[in-house]
Parts: structure tokens; C-alpha cells; sequence
């Protein structure tokens, strides 16, 4: 059988987004990522995508339809073109069907793995072998994380915002802490409910589609589709601690929310970024009343961690 596949090269930043993207052109195969290799040093790339399609009669449509899609990350210089050619087999070497262990206790393994036995004190999160933008692969994912295993305590009252994959949702819940999960796109609404369910942590975990305060006027983070309004949610309970991995501009743009939402010496941990824009979003923090109390690095990639 003939296949056409379809790569594209991608910033750190761009991976966490590309698969919901790629729902949106209605793609349903497998994502694998391998480690960009051309060597050029002109161009910031760290991973290669690459998709599978089988060759047709609406191969062209298909392909017009996730070339739209990964648009606004080439306009934001955080992919390239997508390139096209014909391959025997889809198979590769799926780089995403790992186990990954991050921080002291959690450990990432594919969704399909049976009879694990799970080492002393660990905790696992499941994810689809699809599910690689949120799987510990991007650096922000893995210092959110590490912040999440210091900071979370069992009976907790959080807020996961912007939850795409669902990844910390289910980190969260497995410490023994209720979540509200809130993304603005519908369709990490729905890979954050399915990723939940396959982990069973369904009774701790409330997903909605909104944002928080003025998160709700800034449409799709990425210039995707939205709900016509996107819901600004209220709760009647402050939050314990909210993490937030998303871009720098909406941390600073919601550092007023942040402070309203959290009770008396609440979390905030604050991921999606690298270093150059930490010194703005400490900034926009501290004016809103907030304390530096922690940070975590991972290359040029930094997360960092406000009491209230």
C-alpha cells in the first residue's frame, strides 16, 4: 500500500500545539516525533513531525485541510513548510511509546501497556500513544511537573488552565487533589476528558470549555476556532493552586485574575515560556502582590512558582 507522508519541523514551543491542530483538520492517524537531525544551525527546529496518510481519492483534500491548520505556527515562525512524499509503510519507530519518568514519582508510560508493575511510591499517568505534546516530551510540560510534585497536597481544590493533553490534571488528581480542568479549545476539552477517563481519575477531575477572567476575551491562544464566547468561569471556592502552562502574554495578560481566583497563600505555578520572558511575567506578578518563592530550568525553558 502506498502512503504519503507528511513532515513538518518544530520549535519546542510549537509541539504542545500541533496536535490539536492536527484535530481540527480532522486527522485521526498516528503523530510520531523524531529528533530533528538536518543540522542546520540557521533554523531553531528541535523536533520533526511526521504523518501518514494513505494515498486516496481525497489525499489532496486531506492534505489542503492539515496544511491550513499548522498555518499560524509557520506565521509564527515556530514551524516550517510542511513537506510531502510517498512512502510503503507507515511504520516508524514511534518514539512516543516510552516510559519517562519525571521528577521523583511520576512516570509516563503508553496507554496500551498492560500488567505494570508500578515501583514503590510512583505514580503513572497513562496517555494514547498520539498524545506526545503533553507526554513529558516539551521542557514546559516536565518543569510543570516537577513544580506540581512539590507544591500539590492531597485535598487540594486546583485549577488546571489551559489542560490540552490533560497530563497535569491527572498529575494532580493522583495526589489526592480535586481539578477544575479549563482549556478554550474544544477539542483539549475532549482529549483532556478522554485522558482522564483512561487514567480513572474521573471523580476528582471537572473539565470544562472557558478560561478564567479575562482569559475569555482573548479568543483561541493560537488563532484557532473558539466558541463565539468563550465562558468566563466562576467558582464560589478559591482556589488552593492554579498551573498554568500557556504562553508568556497570557500569564501577564491574567496576573490580576490569578490573584482574585487563589485563597490566602495560594500556589501559582507558571510554565510555557523560556527565560528571556521571565523577567516581565516576575514583574506582572509582583505588581498583583504576589512572591517569588521558586523556580525550575530545563535548557532555556523555566517555570516558576508564586505565593499569593
Amino acid at each position: 500500500m502506498q502512503w504519503t507522508e507528511l513532515t513538518i519541523n518544530t520549535t519546542d514551543e510549537a509541539v504542545d500545539w500541533v496536535y490539536m491542530l492536527l484535530l481540527d483538520a480532522g486527522y485521526a492517524g498516528d503523530i510520531y516525533i523524531t529528533p530533528y537531525t538536518a543540522g542546520n544551525k540557521c533554523f531553531p527546529w528541535t523536533f520533526t513531525i511526521h504523518l501518514y496518510l494513505v494515498n486516496d481519492i481525497q489525499i489532496n483534500q486531506s492534505i489542503d485541510k492539515i496544511a491550513q491548520q499548522l498555518t499560524p505556527l509557520q506565521r509564527t515562525k515556530m514551524a516550517d513548510e510542511l513537506e510531502i512524499g510517498e512512502v510503503e509503510s507507515n511504520s516508524k519507530n514511534n518514539t512516543n511509546l516510552f516510559h519517562k519518568k519525571i521528577g521523583d514519582r511520576f512516570l509516563i508510560i503508553p496507554a496500551h501497556e498492560a500488567n505494570f508493575t508500578l515501583p514503590p511510591d510512583n505514580i503513572t499517568i497513562k496517555l494514547k500513544p498520539s498524545l506526545a505534546f503533553g507526554s513529558g516530551l516539551h521542557p514546559a510540560t516536565i518543569l510543570s511537573l516537577q513544580l506540581l510534585e512539590k507544591y500539590v497536597t492531597s485535598g487540594m481544590y486546583t485549577l488546571d488552565l489551559g489542560s490540552g493533553s490533560g497530563i497535569l490534571s491527572i498529575a494532580i488528581a493522583k495526589q489526592g487533589a480535586s481539578v477544575l480542568a479549563l482549556d478554550n479549545d474544544a477539542n483539549a476539552v475532549k482529549s483532556t476528558e478522554e485522558a482522564v477517563s483512561l487514567n480513572g481519575v474521573d471523580s476528582q477531575v471537572t473539565i470544562a470549555e472557558g478560561s478564567l477572567g479575562q482569559g475569555s476575551t482573548l479568543g483561541h491562544w493560537m488563532g484557532g476556532k473558539t466558541a463565539s464566547k468563550i465562558q468566563a468561569i466562576e467558582t464560589q471556592q478559591k482556589f488552593d493552586l492554579i498551573v498554568a502552562n500557556i504562553f508568556a502574554r497570557i500569564h501577564i495578560a491574567l496576573a490580576r485574575d490569578y490573584q482574585q481566583a487563589l485563597g490566602n497563600n495560594g500556589i501559582l505555578l507558571a510554565s510555557g515560556f523560556t527565560e528571556d520572558y521571565a523577567a516581565s511575567i516576575i514583574s506582572a506578578m509582583e505588581e498583583q502582590g504576589f512572591t517569588l518563592i521558586d523556580r525550575e530550568q530545563l535548557h532555556e525553558w523555566i517555570s516558576l512558582a508564586f505565593q499569593s
